[in-house]
């Protein structure tokens, strides 16, 4: 595929993978910064943020955009779905807690690669019944909308799934299928580079291992970008020199994102026996 991917598409296309969840009442904000890895009480109204929920080990369950929508309301967006497997799970910690949990079914999410309207950064924009995120840079300019599945956007258009997955991995996203869910640290996602998780604020679930790694500097694995075949998956070693040296977290077309260490030799690397090509990471998509 061409370095100037992602194609551009009329309007904005629906992102049919993306399920929204959210959280709402007096403690939605306490609730998901208790269990969650960004500071979300230190969120703006009206400001989003990446985030991610581990597990108790540490491990990465899934990486989400996170909204401040309001003083009581939370949204999530997660462009991996199982958000009825996400709310389930979430139910069994709200013990008293004034927090209500639903699977948004009624919203849509689409998307553009094109610049937002009134959004920028962290701040979101809101049209109406619609909001919009900047989910982009000026290296990639990216929007999403958010709007009622009965408003005149989100158009089913061939090709947009791969082509915002792309996007996703060329700005250091981790997409994570199933297989790859609770495999990783935040660190080694590279979730530093979008302010993903946060080592100042309290308790969450997994917190005392990312501080434990980021305080000791233990990382010893990164996020990579590769141009790989067509046709490989998540899951698949990279062999360098005839050893595996690491694996591919998430897979979109022919690019990919690897856990390879931080400090390996130059020679070239292969997946499946087909050369694997490093390439840089777009940066500018820190919330």
């Amino acid at each position: 595929m061409p370095d100037n991917l992602p194609m551009e598409f009329n309007g904005f296309p629906r992102l049919s993978g993306h399920q929204l969840l959210s959280l709402e009442g007096p403690d939605a904000a306490a609730f998901a910064h208790a269990q969650f890895s960004s500071d979300v009480t230190a969120l703006p109204v009206r400001h989003w943020q990446w985030s991610a929920w581990l597990s108790a080990k540490g491990r990465t369950i899934a990486v989400f955009q996170l909204i401040r929508v309001d003083v009581d309301t939370v949204l999530l967006v997660l462009a991996d779905g199982d958000a009825d497997a996400i709310a389930s799970q979430l139910q069994r910690f709200v013990f008293r807690r004034k927090v209500r949990i639903a699977v948004r079914n009624d919203l849509i999410v689409a998307g553009s690669f094109t610049a937002p309207d009134a959004a920028s950064g962290a701040a979101i924009a809101v049209h109406g019944e619609t909001l919009e995120l900047d989910a982009g840079s000026d290296a990639l300019p990216r929007t999403l909308r958010i709007a009622p599945a009965h408003a005149d956007i989100g158009t089913d258009v061939a090709g947009v799934e791969l082509a915002w997955r792309q996007s996703d991995l060329r700005y250091g996203v981790p997409r994570l299928d199933v297989p790859q869910r609770e495999q990783w640290t935040p660190q080694q996602l590279g979730l530093d580079r979008l302010n993903g998780y946060s080592v100042k604020k309290g308790c969450y679930p997994g917190q005392e291992i990312v501080a434990r790694t980021h305080f000791l500097g233990k990382a010893k694995r990164a996020l990579q970008l590769l141009r790989v075949a067509d046709g490989v998956v998540s899951g698949a070693q990279v062999q360098q020199n005839g050893a595996a040296i690491g694996t591919l977290a998430s897979v979109a077309g022919d690019l990919a994102l690897a856990v390879l260490p931080l400090e390996m030799a130059g020679d070239p690397l292969s997946v499946d026996g087909i050369a694997a090509v490093p390439l840089p990471l777009l940066e500018g998509l820190a919330r």
